[in-house]
């Protein structure tokens, strides 16, 4: 199965784990639980859905590597204490809680969530010590003395032993108390994850044209060479920080993270194309509406792989505006809810120190959300941004020093006004791109797969798909019902293509 089928699995798995009766009662008890066992080969993802899991069934996780950790910290620290038996008092082995069990409570109490997933990723590479204990713990969700929570759900990952030559594998009685689910790589459903991610386009619009180097692992005479997701992924926010501090994105920086000399050779000579398009092109240009006939004039004549890597352009202009447009007014709503609830405010409590008690409210949620689930990049600039916002007001408030309350609130709702103000013109500015963007293909390449890979990306990224939504896209609607309906269309064929085929076997058999 691909990674996408897994999560599905997991989380069905999950939320069978935590149902409950009419009493309140796990309606699957804790032993017969099966901890899920996720295989598959390294930078697949498998760290990945398990985050996003637990955001969509709002419970937290807890995450630990076991290659990192001994018996001691596993189990616990023996200890001698004495207990009464009868009549006579013995000195007794106990042990002092695991480090793994104790991150769960810990994490409890932080979060304020009874209930969550416990992943232990690598599980198969566990100590040679620590091997005897791991059948227990499978079967009865015990590390030494201590228990697993009710509510926590085990889940574990490894990789196959050709993949790692620390792996033990497990013998058929520790594999009948899991629940095992195989995952190999698959770009299709990666490039959706990828897409969401914002990875560079040069990656996307590489692997889109050689798919078969998205994951490459294989024993050569110079050793072992490889490429991952997770390499991929790591590439890509090397690449941003590259071109921003304006250093060279040569084979010496890919080669350190896609570790094949032939991928690596070929997306660096790609890559340096990809850079040349972005020059010759003048994509800026394209997004106000002045690209002149030499530049569509090219277009029409490039090679199908200039032209997927032209969209790959537009997009990577457009899509960074549009994330931040969308991020930009999700704060602006949340924050006009918190300063209304400051306006109506009926206690004698000064603007300054109501705003310091939104800035406290943020930061508790930020801290609760982070020892739960966790939080991603965007969840955490959402955070920052609204601080920062409270901050900035009281700092113009100390600078005006208004008198009276209205006046004092006066600065904060101007503040506001001002962002606000800056946020729609900027969606205006975006929304007269994308017509140009859209204008400029439909010069260029017609109505063809350009055009449909074009509507296909903005339609999976989560920024752009709500902003569209939102804000409309007239050529966007056009071209998404016609790809729509040639695709209904060809399913119709195809459906009618096999029922003549079996009407066909069938008059056959009657003959």
């Amino acid at each position: 199965m691909n990674i996408k089928e897994a999560k599905t699995q997991i989380k069905q798995a999950v939320s069978i784990y935590l149902a409950k009766d009419e009493y309140g009662n796990y309606r699957i008890p804790l032993v017969r639980q099966r901890p899920v066992f996720l295989i598959g080969a390294p930078g697949i993802g498998k760290t990945a859905i398990m985050e996003q899991i637990a955001k969509e069934l709002d419970i937290s996780l807890v995450s630990y590597s076991m290659t990192h950790h001994t018996r001691q910290s596993a189990i616990g620290l023996p200890f001698i204490t004495q207990r009464q038996y009868g009549d006579e008092t013995y000195d007794v082995s106990m042990y002092t809680m695991s480090e793994i069990i104790a991150s769960v409570y810990e994490n409890m109490e932080k979060s304020g969530k009874k209930e969550g997933i416990l992943f232990l990723d690598e599980i198969n590479c566990v100590s040679e010590t620590l091997t005897p204990s791991m059948l227990q713990f499978l079967q009865y969700k015990t590390f030494g003395n201590h228990r697993v929570p009710d509510g926590w759900v085990i889940v574990t990952a490894g990789n196959p032993p050709e993949y790692n030559r620390s792996v033990r594998e497990f013998d058929v009685v520790t594999l009948d108390r899991m629940k095992i689910l195989q995952v190999e790589p698959d770009y299709e459903e990666w490039k959706i994850y990828a897409q969401q991610r914002n990875l560079h386009k040069s990656i996307l619009t590489y692997l889109d044209i050689r798919k078969e180097d998205f994951y490459e692992i294989e024993n050569t005479v110079d050793g072992k060479t490889y490429v991952t997701a997770r390499g991929w992924e790591d590439l890509s926010e090397a690449i941003y920080l590259y071109e921003e501090q304006g250093f060279a994105v040569d084979e010496t920086l890919v080669s350190q993270y896609l570790r094949n000399k032939r991928i690596c050779g070929e997306f660096s000579a790609y890559y340096e194309l990809f850079s040349k398009y972005r020059t010759d092109y003048r994509i800026p240009e394209i997004l106000v509406g002045r690209a002149d006939d030499v530049v569509r004039a090219r277009a029409k004549r490039a090679s199908f792989d200039e032209r997927i890597s032209i969209v790959g352009l537009l997009l990577e202009a457009i899509l960074p505006q549009i994330q931040e447009n969308v991020e930009t007014e999700t704060n602006l709503r949340d924050l006009h809810t918190r300063l209304k609830a400051i306006r109506d405010d009926q206690t004698s409590r000064s603007i300054p120190s109501l705003l310091d008690d939104m800035i406290e409210g943020y930061l508790n949620e930020k801290k609760a959300a982070e020892a739960g689930s966790g939080l991603s990049d965007e969840e955490r600039r959402r955070f920052q941004y609204r601080i920062r916002f409270a901050q900035d007001a009281k700092q113009q408030i100390r600078l005006e020093n208004p008198t009276g309350r209205e006046a004092t609130f006066a600065v904060v709702s101007g503040a506001f006004a001002k962002r606000v103000a800056a946020m729609r013109a900027q969606t205006a500015e975006i929304s007269k791109q994308l017509e140009h963007l859209f204008m400029f293909v439909e010069s260029s390449f017609g109505d063809g797969n350009e055009m449909l890979i074009l509507v296909t990306e903005l339609t999976v990224n989560y920024a752009s798909a709500r902003f569209i939504a939102e804000k409309g896209c007239e050529p966007y609607y056009r071209y998404n019902k016609k790809f729509l309906l040639y695709e209904r269309n060809r399913q119709l064929m195809d459906e009618l293509e096999n029922l003549a085929r079996r009407e066909a076997k069938d008059d056959h058999l009657l003959v």
